[in-house]
C-alpha cells in the first residue's frame, strides 16, 4: 500500500481577526516509491487540527480531492481542504 508524505504544508486562506471560519488547506503526496510515510501526513494534518483547536476553533468540514499526479513513480496529490468554526 502506498504511503502519503507532506508536500506543501498548511494554506490559510487569508481573514481578519476574529472571523468565524477559517479555511485551511492541507496538500499530501503519495509517493510509490521510497520511503512514503501515511504517519507523517496523519502527524501534520493532526498538528494543523490541534493548533486550530487551541486557537478556539473546532473541525466543521474536512473534503478531500485528487489534484493531478507528478507523472510516473512520482506520485499523486491530494488536497485536503478543512473548514473551522469558532467555539463560542
Amino acid at each position: 500500500m502506498a504511503g502519503f508524505g507532506f508536500d506543501a504544508g498548511a494554506i490559510k486562506a487569508s481573514g481578519q481577526a476574529g472571523d468565524m471560519y477559517v479555511v485551511i488547506q492541507v496538500v499530501l503526496t503519495e509517493k510509490f516509491i521510497g520511503t512514503g510515510s501515511g504517519v507523517s501526513s496523519l502527524t501534520n494534518l493532526q498538528r494543523t487540527i490541534n493548533e486550530q483547536a487551541a486557537k478556539g476553533y473546532r473541525l466543521h468540514t474536512i473534503t478531500t480531492t485528487s489534484s493531478g499526479s507528478k507523472g510516473f513513480l512520482g506520485g499523486d496529490k491530494i488536497q485536503a481542504t478543512m473548514v473551522f468554526e469558532k467555539v463560542l
